[in-house]
């Protein structure tokens, strides 16, 4: 083992995230701690006691991004950090965003207990709203701090039932004074995450070394027909609903064709009754890639196909643009200590995309950033069955712990 490696705890990780995972625990075992929710606050305030214990300070900035800091000799150096969220699905796992944030807080304790001191300070954040599940669009603390998404309208967003961001985050008790910006000012970011598909656990790999996030592009899309009688004759209708299936099976057709991804998560249907005709559907749609061109195709045939759909069925169909994530290449230095850090552990590695946003897509258009995927069961996740192992925690937490020492640099004896 190389005098670089942390002794960190993998039994300690492991007791740690059952432990969060009580709060908001749900009956099939998994976890609802959404953002800014008295369940999140308390997910929170655990977090703070046991930084804390290890030697760690708390600022928390104005979006409820919280970073947990521990001196380096050299207080001049910019911070190395680590981090991802707590908050979760309505039916989440007890892996999907804490195994990042308390992997970090083990890499902390580890350095507490051991006396070691790095140059840089180094940091550990929880990113405010990563998941989006009951404030939309997700990674909004993330996204607010690395100048994505101006803070006033962060603070602005509403949920379903109305309820605004900045109120339910100062009602939590989690709305700081520190200007989000600053955690722009980090020298590195590292980011553990369960790799919530398939590949490394049938490979039989144990850790994933992410390079480069794939570029992401939201949909909203509005299908307005006429409402008319179920008892009514099929030749006159314009049925918003048959117009929206073709659309939505259109989705499909479009990211298999292109070879990328392509999924409608979210559908209302007006006006919703047994026996009317729908005259509106509404749906959501992701589309993802890892070439910038056939991305925008795929986005190019969403709108074609709407229109043809429209002309062909007698009714509106609007497509809009709702969100976007460019290609996002990851820092190759930062990279090449992860890969050295896994190989002075002895795991066996894949360097991979995700597919999927994180904290660290957007981080990385400020900070230099990388990182680390472990393997989950059956690739299932944003799910209560979402499951891991100990052993695929720990190996993730290991390579995490190494690269962060070797980047912030362990200060000499004096």
């Amino acid at each position: 083992m190389s005098g670089s490696n942390l002794p960190v705890s993998g039994a300690r990780l492991w007791d740690s995230l059952m432990e969060m995972a009580r709060i908001g625990g749900t009956p099939k075992g998994g976890c609802n701690r959404q953002t800014l929710t008295e369940l999140d606050g308390a997910g929170r305030a655990l977090l703070v006691r046991w930084a804390e214990a290890a030697g760690c300070t708390l600022s928390v900035d104005r979006l409820g991004n919280m970073a947990l800091r521990r001196e380096g000799r050299d207080p001049t150096r910019l911070p190395v950090a680590m981090g991802s969220h707590l908050d979760t699905q309505p039916t989440g796992g007890k892996f999907d965003g804490v195994l990042g944030v308390l992997a970090g807080l083990e890499v902390m304790r580890a350095l507490h207990e051991s006396g070691i001191q790095t140059e840089a300070p180094i940091v550990l954040i929880n990113w405010t709203n990563e998941e989006g599940a009951r404030f939309s669009p997700p990674m909004m603390g993330s996204g607010g701090a690395m100048g994505i998404f101006p803070e006033a309208e962060v603070l602005a967003k509403t949920d379903l039932a109305g309820a605004v961001f900045g109120d339910e985050l100062r009602r939590i008790g989690w709305q700081g004074e520190a200007d989000p910006a600053t955690l722009q000012s980090l020298a590195a970011y590292f980011e553990l995450h369960i790799e919530q598909g398939p590949l490394l656990e049938q490979a039989g790999i144990p850790v994933g070394i992410v390079d480069r996030a794939l570029g992401q592009a939201w949909f909203d899309v509005t299908v307005t027909g006429e409402d008319f009688h179920a008892g009514s004759a099929m030749g006159p209708r314009k049925d918003a609903l048959v117009a929206a299936a073709a659309l939505v099976q259109a989705v499909e057709e479009i990211a298999i064709a292109e070879a990328g991804r392509g999924t409608v998560g979210r559908l209302t249907v007006e006006p919703d009754s047994r026996n009317v005709v729908p005259s509106r559907v509404w749906f959501s749609v992701d589309m993802r890639h890892g070439d910038v061109d056939a991305l925008r195709r795929m986005g190019e045939a969403l709108f074609a196909r709407g229109g043809a759909i429209a002309e062909a069925r007698d009714v509106s169909v609007l497509v809009e643009d709702f969100w976007y994530s460019p290609l996002t290449p990851f820092d190759p230095g930062l990279v090449a200590a992860l890969e050295t850090a896994a190989r002075g552990r002895g795991l066996n590695y894949d360097v991979m995309p995700t597919g999927i946003g994180h904290d660290a897509v957007y981080v990385a258009r400020r900070v230099p950033t990388a990182m680390i995927f472990v393997p989950c069961a059956g690739g299932l996740s944003h799910n209560e069955e979402e499951s891991i192992t100990p052993a695929w925690a720990e190996a993730g937490l290991v390579v995490l712990a190494d690269a962060v020492l070797a980047t912030a640099g362990r200060a000499k004896p004096e």
